[in-house]
């Protein structure tokens, strides 16, 4: 008998199938069935209305199935058959499960809560080059957090004063310096010259500590002029990009990924938020991270769970193990802590996310009361007291920049 409907709670998904969680909230005078199968059958095989076109073949061939849907919670599965989706191609599966299902009059609200992806697609992506043992083995550091810091003000320095505020950083005791999400190329500081002087800096900071030293330079573009500034980076010494993966887009990623320039790609998600935040509708920043790991970004900003910026725990927890859970030949992605970070906050961090991170703080080292590289020596030392077992408070009467961080900051 023809296949009807799309709901079927007696399917279990194989292998071969692209499972995604949503929540749904029906329309005005909708049933959660009636707005399920509309939202299949507009991400996958179906329109609005029926057409002569539509073949029993393709309905049981290619059509997917709703096999979960729970009314208490509005949480809803949808398999879909691997098939439907063109290998290597995220913005095609974007544009399927995560397409014009959103703005459809049947859903009153729809958040795509997560995405699973069957081995055939996994396999058609690179994921990362480096990931988590990679880093690490660039950087020489074996166990604990790295430390990192973004130049602030995020925006109006110079090149020689932003080359001059990381160079700071790195004799402070930052193992990691990158450009803030919004600095690119503007005329106060053109990032030829920015990224010139600050790997000089780089240079001479790891003379003097004899510690690996990484820039992180924003590279973030249209794709052809983001490629380029990769190059320039890579033809000067550099070993890091960053891209701001969310305005610059899945293709722009994949394309600058693709060059095989042998860079480390540090993801940051300035924007994702828009989409992310709204409980209801949208995007999960752990659908999106999963995705972004495939197509091979090596570092990802996750959240805090202290902080900033907004997030519950279980969330950030959620991505951080998300992105470093068996994929099968995907590495781990190094997960990013980021915003509004100082170092009296390094133990509660550490203890919900554990020590496969990276900490960044911006304002938490720039605001110290001695200036960078006091700071950076506050920052450092709140990662080597929790990694010793030692209270910040001990450990900080005999280093002086961690108690006055703990003083400015309690």
């Amino acid at each position: 008998m023809p296949r009807t409907s799309y709901i079927d709670l007696d399917y279990s998904p194989d292998e071969n199938d692209l499972v995604v969680t949503f929540y749904a909230e029906p329309g005005e005078g909708t049933s959660l069935e009636k707005a399920c199968e509309a939202v299949a059958s507009e991400s996958s095989v179906g329109t609005w209305t029926d057409v002569s076109t539509t073949k029993p073949r393709i309905m049981e061939r290619l059509g997917p199935s709703v096999y979960a849907l729970d009314k208490k919670t509005g949480v809803v599965k949808v398999a879909y058959p691997g098939e439907l989706f063109e290998q290597g191609n995220m913005p095609q599966i974007y544009s399927s499960v995560a397409g014009n299902i959103f703005g459809m009059k049947s859903v009153a609200n729809l958040r795509l809560l997560d995405i699973k992806f069957p081995r055939s697609i996994v396999k058609s992506f690179k994921g990362p080059k480096y990931g988590i043992t990679g880093v690490r083995k660039i950087l020489k550091i074996k166990d604990r957090p790295l430390v990192g810091t973004i130049i602030k003000p995020k925006l109006g320095l110079g090149a020689d004063d932003h080359a001059r505020v990381a160079y700071d950083s790195w004799v402070g005791g930052c193992d990691i310096v990158k450009d803030d999400e919004n600095l690119t190329n503007q005329r106060f500081n053109p990032f030829g010259e920015r990224v010139l002087k600050t790997l000089k800096m780089r240079d001479r900071a790891e003379c003097e500590t004899g510690d690996k030293k990484v820039y992180m330079p924003n590279v973030t573009a249209d794709t052809e002029e983001m490629i380029n500034r990769a190059e320039l980076v890579k033809e000067n010494g550099g070993e890091y990009a960053m891209v701001d993966v969310v305005t610059a887009g899945f293709s722009g990623l994949q394309s600058l990924i693709d060059e095989d320039l042998d860079l480390v790609i540090h993801a940051h998600r300035a924007m994702h938020a828009a989409f992310t935040r709204n409980p209801k509708h949208g995007i999960s920043m752990l659908a999106y991270a999963r995705s972004l790991r495939l197509i091979g970004v090596d570092q990802l900003h996750i959240g805090t769970a202290v902080g900033k910026m907004e997030g519950p725990a279980q969330d950030v927890i959620a991505i951080k193990n998300a992105m470093k859970e068996e994929l099968y030949n995907i590495k781990a992605v190094f997960p990013v802590c980021s915003g509004g970070l100082h170092p009296g906050l390094v133990p509660d961090l550490i203890d919900i996310l554990g020590s496969d991170i990276i900490i960044q703080m911006g304002g938490g080292i720039h605001g110290h009361p001695e200036g960078t590289v006091a700071g950076a020596r506050a920052a450092r030392g709140a990662v080597e007291a929790v990694m010793k077992g030692i209270s910040l408070e001990e450990y900080a009467e005999d280093h002086e920049e961690l108690k006055e961080a703990l003083e400015k900051w309690a």
